[in-house]
């Protein structure tokens, strides 16, 4: 199986582009919430397209001259080839997929630029609200 998201296909209101600034800078409440004291500077927000895959087990992410990410899973004889953990993960507490980064893995925006090719990864199931 197959799944592509990509953003382009969605054009963002003001409305919509202050609610995810809220929520990614923690401002909304929920997970992130938990994050917002440990950022320094917020670097504002900005609109570019991003595609979202999944093939198979492996899932990766990509903006166009800024983020190349994806990570397949870790090596396991579970028939499931996946192996999962409870471990509390404040992005996904139920459920956290143990990973590894694949070739290419990099970032490079605000002055910053990492390479996180053949190390730690993780992909979960994310089911964020500020419903209770």
């Amino acid at each position: 199986m197959t799944l592509t998201w990509r953003s382009q296909s969605i054009r963002l209101g003001r409305w919509q582009t202050e609610a995810l600034g809220a929520i990614f800078t923690g401002a909304a409440g929920g997970p992130m919430a938990a994050f917002a004291p440990l950022i320094g500077k917020n670097l504002g927000v900005r609109k570019v397209p991003i595609t979202f895959r999944i093939e198979g087990k492996k899932r990766s992410a990509e903006i166009p001259d800024i983020l190349h990410m994806s990570v397949d899973p870790l090596p396991t004889a579970h028939p499931s080839g996946e192996m999962w953990a409870n471990t509390g993960h404040p992005v996904s507490p139920e459920k956290l997929a143990f990973a590894v980064g694949a070739p290419g893995n990099t970032f490079s925006d605000h002055g910053m630029r990492w390479d996180n090719s053949g190390k730690n990864g993780h992909y979960a199931p994310i089911r964020w609200s500020n419903q209770s």
